[in-house]
């Protein structure tokens, strides 16, 4: 019933993870994007005692690469499903089914096998897993027709970290800094979605002046990552100046974001229970400056972005993103927001302080290079304005408050908007407080297939600055 929900889009999935007899659904009410009140999210377990569970994929596309994974980790076979390869598992770990019924690898796997394109005058190109410049691996399988691309199919797995495995077994912090490190430019929100599961697990209320303190980091981090992107994209298309330009703004942010908290990417300074690094009076003024400047500095640079042909030439119309394509994947972030996917879990599930915050969610409907730039300059323009109000509001008294066992199994579950788009966290306790299972779902997993999608028709030579425009995580997906 809830895959033929899902098909129909009563429901958008949100997740799906294994459990050594059981596979999980988080659901989202795909109606509820822009309308806070009406916000839901829904878990649905379905155990698996015989080791198979009818597949989602079959009738729902999304639900493709989560189910080989599911697959790859603990060996429930999903009955139907029309892609049945390995995923994360690239033969390297020396068994089969690590996190189920664990057997040992006493084979070599079968070559990967690649989707085919038939026609006249194809030709493939194979980039990857190693690239050119210092980024993570992953491998791109393109077949063209002369330049255009005919059908670009992705591997992925290569950073695969078990996080997964890790967890379990783990004590509260210990477990927070694993999920601080499932994607470092994204490290303050999920810190902050892990932290908000733990304390829904265990009805843990944290001080206000903790919430504030949270957002106030979300929005540092939210702006350095798209300052860097923005001047990334243009990079790609080569107009490094304004790569130059806003990769000093960006650094300027990180170093405020360090002498205020005491590190460039305020790695675990977010924890279950609150925060763990007050801001001081001279911390606010050093963040009123960073502001003042990136004020000054900013919009000349858009001007210059805008007021450049030869890089319109490049961005407008290329990698165009159906905003059906994106409504069904769920597509969270400026890749949804830029393909008129209204959705933001600040305030669609308004989570403190967000809700005493007045901010707005910028929409295009283009679903080009060119309006998920737009996208991300319009939330530069807002994180500035919510850093304002957060410092003029933030409230005085405790930042924590401490996390006791609560002597019994239970479960939280927390989304949370990182700077790519929604983060889910889900859990379960045990009675002495160690981690059971946890389950950390990056917004790439439903964002890279759409890549494919976005860059058939388009040239070849357009891909790193289509792929850019995405910036999806290799960490964060590969868990």
């Amino acid at each position: 019933m809830l895959a033929g929900q899902l098909a129909d889009g009563r429901w958008a999935l949100a997740g799906m993870w294994g459990e050594a007899e059981a596979v999980n659904l988080a659901l989202l009410d795909s109606d509820s994007g822009g309308v806070a009140d009406r916000s839901e999210l829904a878990i649905a377990t379905l155990p698996c005692p015989q080791g198979q569970f009818p597949s989602i994929a079959l009738h729902h596309a999304p639900a493709h690469r989560l189910e080989r994974a599911i697959n790859d980790l603990f060996g429930l076979e999903p009955v139907g499903a029309p892609d049945d390869r390995l995923w994360l598992d690239h033969g390297r770990w020396g068994v089969h089914y690590p996190l189920g019924a664990c057997t040992k690898s006493t084979e070599a796997l079968q070559p990967y096998v690649f989707l085919g394109a038939e026609g006249e005058g194809l030709h493939q190109i194979p980039v990857g897993p190693v690239h050119a410049g210092i980024i993570e691996p992953g491998h791109f399988r393109f077949t063209a027709n002369g330049e255009t691309v005919v059908r670009l199919e992705e591997r992925l797995g290569y950073t695969h970290k078990g996080i997964d495995s890790l967890m379990a077994g783990a004590p509260i912090d210990r477990a927070a800094q694993l999920a601080a490190r499932v994607s470092g430019d994204s490290t303050v929100a999920y810190s902050i979605a892990f932290a908000r599961a733990i304390e829904a697990a265990l009805g843990v209320e944290i001080p206000d002046r903790a919430h504030w303190l949270r957002a106030l980091m979300a929005e540092l981090e939210r702006i350095a990552n798209h300052l860097g992107d923005i001047g990334a994209v243009c990079n790609d298309a080569a107009f490094a100046l304004m790569h130059a330009h806003t990769s000093v703004l960006r650094e300027r942010v990180l170093r405020t974001s360090n002498d205020c908290f005491g590190h460039r990417l305020m790695m675990d300074k977010a924890i279950p229970g609150g925060v763990n690094v007050d801001l001081d009076a001279r911390g606010m003024e050093k963040i009123r400056s960073l502001l003042a400047v990136i004020r000054e500095e900013f919009p000349r640079l858009i001007d210059l972005y805008d007021e450049t042909a030869s890089l319109q030439d490049r961005t407008v119309g290329t990698g165009f993103l159906a905003p059906a394509l994106a409504r069904q994947y769920a597509c969270g972030g400026y890749i949804g927001r830029a393909s008129g996917r209204s959705f933001d879990a600040r305030r669609d599930f308004a989570y403190p302080p967000y809700d005493s915050l007045r901010f707005e969610v910028p929409l295009f409907k283009e679903g080009d290079v060119n309006a998920r730039m737009w996208v991300r300059i319009r939330e530069v323009e807002q994180s500035l304005g919510l850093i304002d109000q957060i410092l003029t509001g933030i409230p005085s008294g405790a930042i924590s408050v401490a996390v006791q066992p609560a002597g019994r199994i239970c479960e939280g579950v927390s989304l949370v908007e990182g700077f790519r788009g929604d983060i889910l966290c889900w859990l379960r306790l045990d009675p002495d407080g160690t981690i059971a299972r946890c389950h950390l779902r990056d917004p790439s997993w439903f964002q890279w297939p759409l890549i494919e999608a976005a860059i058939e028709g388009n040239i070849v030579a357009d891909f790193p600055l289509c792929n850019k425009s995405f910036n999806c995580s290799y960490s964060g997906h590969d868990i």
